[in-house]
């Protein structure tokens, strides 16, 4: 008797007094759970989403739309931008009138040009409060992958509170499977066995949020 065939008769052993439950799998377990503790007050999910992205570093703006086009205006003026990639789909009334060359983003780019951009600004598919996640889907007000991931500067405009979910589990069953997903959680960060952290290693090293009312 080899070690596969041990282990298996112990579980087989343990299991031995189990009556076996022919109910489907997402009825005989319970998840119900997972959805249920993560409802709460609009407000108190949207300040919690704040909290979180702050506590992995993202810088978290708030305003309206009429104040929308002013505040990302300063955050590139304060960046130094010379370029912004704008996704195809991207409100352009979100953008200042003037301000930073617009590169619109399209399938021609290589990682080389988009590695010259200095900022983007996107849209988001959802918003977790409770993981202070972003996740993007590719949809037009974002565009490929590629656009939040070279780039060293990410503005990141999310609808609230419509954009905005308590829990992962909310936010899977709002989002479309058949689509690419990109969950980002702060910054793009990593560090080494001695837990010295680097920033921007694979991603934008700068992640701005703003919170559109």
């Amino acid at each position: 008797m080899n070690s596969r065939e041990r282990i298996l008769g112990r579980v087989r052993r343990a299991l031995a007094d189990v009556t076996p439950d022919e109910r489907p799998y997402e009825e005989a377990v319970g998840r119900r759970y997972l959805r249920e503790h993560g409802r709460r007050p609009v407000e108190r999910t949207v300040e919690l989403l704040a909290e979180n992205l702050a506590d992995y570093r993202a810088i978290v703006h708030r305003c309206d739309a009429g104040e929308l086009p002013h505040l990302v205006s300063r955050l590139l003026d304060e960046r130094g931008a010379r370029e912004v990639l704008v996704p195809p789909g991207l409100p352009p009334q979100w953008l200042p009138a003037a301000g930073p060359e617009r590169i619109h983003e399209r399938a021609a780019h290589t990682p080389h040009r988009l590695d010259r951009v200095d900022s983007v600004v996107t849209g988001c598919a959802l918003a977790i409060a409770e993981t202070g996640t972003i996740v993007l889907d590719g949809s037009p007000d974002q565009g490929r992958r590629r656009a939040s991931l070279i780039p060293d500067h990410h503005i990141c405009v999310v609808r609230v509170p419509g954009q905005v979910v308590s829990s992962v589990p909310q936010a899977l069953e709002r989002l479309d499977p058949t689509r690419p997903s990109t969950w980002i959680s702060g910054p793009s960060a990593t560090s080494d066995i001695e837990l010295d952290r680097v920033e921007g290693v694979h991603g934008p090293r700068t992640l701005e949020v703003v919170l559109l009312s």
